[in-house]
């Protein structure tokens, strides 16, 4: 395989460094940039155009599922490989609705992540085991998440509510008017049943958008 440059996307510096250590170890894989939020990780990719970002979603202010629809907005060949602790399978079809290419957990191998730059690199995709387990497991017993019936936007406002969010930080994160993002609330709640906040909130950490103590 020719050179892979990468762009790592994560809001913990240490694990930032881990992974470039883990990747550089790899003949013809280089980092070429880093950030650690979603519009750093938007201005990165216009500045170093990496063949592979790899993207965290539990981002501060706008998560990563804005900023793979925001880079993949600007370049529709983008290849984004999530590397998350979410391993639910309604984050990681939601994380593909935007536009990445693949979704690894971070409890998989270090070799599944190696082996999964390879290919979303390659113009493939890639889907870590436990995952794939997952969403099979949930398509067999013919579960439904109540965030399926969200769009990829919707999604992004419910977590940030669900995380305690005002609509005005909320408008100011994701650059929309206020009213827009009360208009979204208003529809979010319509589609998933949520009588008041608070059971909104109940429902998104059912779905695991949210831990009750937070995720990483």
């Amino acid at each position: 395989m020719t050179a892979v440059s990468i762009l790592l996307v994560d809001d913990h510096p240490i694990v930032r460094e881990g992974y470039r250590r883990l990747l550089e170890r790899q003949p013809g894989y280089h980092v070429v940039g880093e950030a650690d939020n979603a519009a750093g990780a938007y201005q990165a990719y216009r500045s170093v155009a990496p063949d592979v970002v790899i993207m965290d979603l539990s981002l501060p202010g706008a998560g990563g599922l804005e900023a793979i629809r925001h880079i993949r907005q600007w370049d529709k060949a983008a290849r984004i490989l999530v590397f998350t602790m979410h391993s639910g399978s309604a984050f990681a079809l939601k994380a593909f609705e935007a536009g990445a290419a693949g979704y690894v957990t971070k409890s998989s191998d270090a070799g599944d992540l190696i082996k999964a730059v390879g290919a979303v690199a390659r113009g493939g995709r890639a889907l870590s085991d436990d995952i794939a387990r997952e969403i099979a497991a949930e398509r067999l017993g013919d579960g439904r998440s109540l965030i399926e019936e969200l769009g990829t936007r919707e999604t992004e406002i419910l977590r940030l509510v669900a995380e305690g969010k005002t609509t005005e930080e909320i408008a100011d994160v994701l650059n929309l008017s206020t009213k827009t993002v009360q208009n979204y609330h208003y529809q979010i709640k319509s589609k998933i049943g949520a009588r008041t906040d608070a059971h909104l909130v109940w429902l998104a950490i059912g779905a695991g958008l949210v831990g009750t103590a937070g995720a990483d």
